[in-house]
């Protein structure tokens, strides 16, 4: 592709800022048409986006000829089934997280993708932020010699400010459309990061539960992963905790030192026996840029795929282990 030309099914909050005006933003990319179901709402994001064309209907959106990538930002439950359609029709598609509902839908996409040679791209787009990439970059200079053991910890109120918005909320909580709860919404970013650092897993088990009855989804997740390379994960979500109790902390820790960071922050603390050291980043204006910027020099032929639907399914293969008891 010389020029990406993309479409967007589900132009809601996560694509105002976070992704939206960066398709714009990188060189050989554009925005041309927008979909959301409410007519009033698509019609309002493509004025105030200075989005040519916009639809109520997906069907008529992946029938414009002048596109050849859609980024799918819906609800998880519609991921798969527009998933399906743009591959078929020869289109790329970008697609955000979670990307499916569980495992086995995950492997449909997998399995399409291969069936229609078609290139599919996942939103973990942390892998591509400064930070990160710091991050992984310390691990494989040894910072903190052999890793030993990770410790993640989220824990939330009932009331998460960490969720795109308050306001629509109860989609995240209702398993039919989002997979589960708000583990569901935010443990992709950590788990992909794990598998992005540590390569590939050999055994994962763990159990989740509904400690509230709040909602129908469980609020409460725990984990364990072991990768090939020895590195062994443990990991703790909860949903229901006092808000002076919040937490958002993964510590690396090593034979030598400890990297210690926040998945949805902006720090990174190195600790060695040489003393202490903390870096601070600015993560760009709209967070998705970086990773789009690999998107599209992927759909291009100039970047390997920066996270591929095969990556994906094993996550997703993790959550539903740790979510299935």
């Amino acid at each position: 592709m010389d020029t990406v030309n993309w479409g967007i099914i589900g132009c809601g909050d996560v694509t105002e800022k976070k992704s939206g005006p960066a398709f714009n933003k990188v060189p050989g990319s554009q925005l041309l048409a927008v979909m959301r179901r409410d007519t009033d709402k698509a019609a309002d994001y493509a004025r105030r986006h200075h989005v040519s064309k916009w639809y109520s209907n997906a069907n008529d959106l992946l029938n414009n000829t002048e596109l050849n990538a859609i980024y799918i930002a819906t609800p998880p439950d519609a991921h798969l089934d527009y998933v399906l359609k743009a591959l078929q029709k020869g289109l790329a598609v970008y697609v955000e997280k979670p990307v499916t509902l569980n495992a086995a839908q995950a492997q449909q996409m997998a399995d399409a993708a291969a069936q229609n040679n078609g290139k599919l791209i996942v939103a973990h787009y942390r892998r591509r932020l400064p930070m990160f990439l710091k991050v992984k970059e310390m691990l494989e200079q040894q910072a903190i010699g052999d890793i030993r053991t990770v410790q993640m910890r989220l824990w939330q109120s009932r009331k998460p400010g960490l969720v795109t918005t308050k306001a629509s909320a109860n989609w995240r909580t209702n398993p039919a459309i989002s997979g589960g709860g708000y583990f569901h919404d935010l443990a992709p970013h950590q788990l992909d990061l794990m598998l992005y650092f540590f390569g590939e897993p050999e055994h994962y088990s763990g159990f989740s539960l509904n400690q509230t009855g709040d909602y129908p989804a469980d609020d409460a997740v725990c984990g364990l992963i072991r990768f090939r390379n020895k590195v062994v994960f443990n990991g703790s979500w909860c949903f229901s905790v006092a808000e002076g109790d919040n937490a958002d902390l993964c510590e690396i820790v090593g034979s030598t030192g400890k990297i210690s960071f926040s998945v949805f922050g902006n720090t990174v603390t190195l600790k060695t026996a040489v003393g202490e050291d903390t870096l601070t980043f600015q993560h760009p204006e709209n967070i998705q840029h970086p990773m789009i910027t690999s998107v599209v020099a992927y759909l291009r032929n100039e970047e390997p795929n920066p996270c591929t639907i095969d990556e994906a399914v094993t996550l997703m293969k993790i959550m539903d282990t740790f979510t299935a008891a």
